[in-house]
């Protein structure tokens, strides 16, 4: 009895299945780190402005505040024009800063997903907010 040969019509199969099953892998592996990564450079970058905008206000330099938030968030790659902040002063009064409130700043970006198409509003439909918080307390002996 002659042992079992695989026929020769086979030969070559598994380098092909590899290739393939690799690939099929592969691509949504590599789509996935490209739009964790984009997601995470948002999430630092508007942390980052949110954060250094908040000292801006709080140390009572607003003149430059907006300076800052383009040099920050075009340090990450971010459109300053694309960005929503919001600076809200706790206690709220009239004057913000005030001595001894807390300046609170939160940025907002939406991400999109990289390699999306403009095809039917999709770019839009899949992108991801991204929200960041900065607070500053406002030093109770400042001017």
């Amino acid at each position: 009895m002659l042992p079992w040969r695989p026929s020769d019509d086979e030969r070559g199969s598994a380098s092909l299945e590899f290739i393939v099953a690799g690939l099929l892998l592969l691509v949504p592996i590599v789509y996935l780190i490209l739009a964790l990564g984009a997601v995470q450079n948002a999430a630092l970058g508007t942390e980052a402005t949110a954060r250094f905008v908040a000292r801006t206000i709080a140390t009572g330099d607003q003149a430059s505040a907006g300076v800052v938030r383009d040099s920050v968030a075009a340090g990450y790659g971010l459109d300053p024009g694309a960005l929503a902040i919001r600076v809200d002063c706790v206690p709220a009064t009239g004057a913000c800063p005030t001595a001894g409130a807390t300046v609170v700043v939160t940025v907002s970006d939406t991400v999109p997903l990289p390699f999306m198409p403009d095809l039917f509003g999709l770019a839009e439909a899949t992108a991801i907010p991204v929200d960041a918080t900065g607070t500053y307390r406002v030093e109770r002996l400042s001017e």
